[in-house]
């Protein structure tokens, strides 16, 4: 099978976790989840907002330089009573959590046809966060071998969606009424370039 590879690269990408504060034990931050392909598929063909699932993207795959971590300040949705000085009243706790951004991500996205890969070379993409904007690199047609052998090229973190023997839980699709996802990781070369 043929495939029509857009390359994607920018300074900075984030995953959000769906662990939240348990990231540590699944490291959710350096693979796309079907919701994040799905959400990039309906950003680059709007005729697909109204389709379940993903048609257009065939294969992905994420590299990057290395993660920075940085501190955000969380509070949960509820809120508690207890006193605030000498006062009741109502209080939200807070936390800070340790989250993780990817520095100089390259993402290769596989189409099946030249027109969709032309489309999707026209407009940049976002992985989780919008500020964080990968701009459109190169497109190149290449085989379903030669995408899944050449490390040099397209090495990266790919999650095989599904469920199956090797799969694990990646979270729960926000398109589709909160159903779980699965998959599992596909490590081609080096993904964590150190170029």
């Amino acid at each position: 099978m043929k495939y029509f590879i857009v390359t994607y690269k920018g300074p900075f990408g984030f995953i959000k976790p769906w662990t939240a504060v348990r990231d540590s034990e699944t490291f959710s931050q350096q693979f796309l989840t079907p919701s994040i392909v799905e959400g990039i598929e309906k950003k680059l063909f709007p005729v697909q907002l109204n389709h379940r699932g993903i048609e257009k993207i065939l294969r992905h795959r994420l590299s990057y330089e290395q993660m920075s971590a940085q501190q955000e300040q969380i509070q949960p949705r509820g809120w508690n009573s207890g006193n605030i000085g000498k006062r009741k009243g109502f209080v939200r706790p807070r936390a800070v959590l340790i989250r993780s951004v990817l520095q100089n991500p390259t993402l290769h996205l596989a189409f099946g046809n030249e027109q969709d890969a032309l489309q999707a070379f026209g407009q940049h993409i976002c992985l989780c966060r919008n500020e964080d904007i990968l701009l459109p690199h190169s497109i190149v047609q290449v085989s379903s071998e030669e995408f899944d052998s050449d490390e040099d090229r397209f090495s990266g973190f790919e999650l095989a969606f599904g469920d199956g023997p090797e799969s694990f839980l990646v979270g729960y699709n926000r398109y589709h009424e909160g159903e779980k996802m699965y998959g599992h990781l596909k490590v081609i070369g080096n993904p964590v370039s150190t170029v």
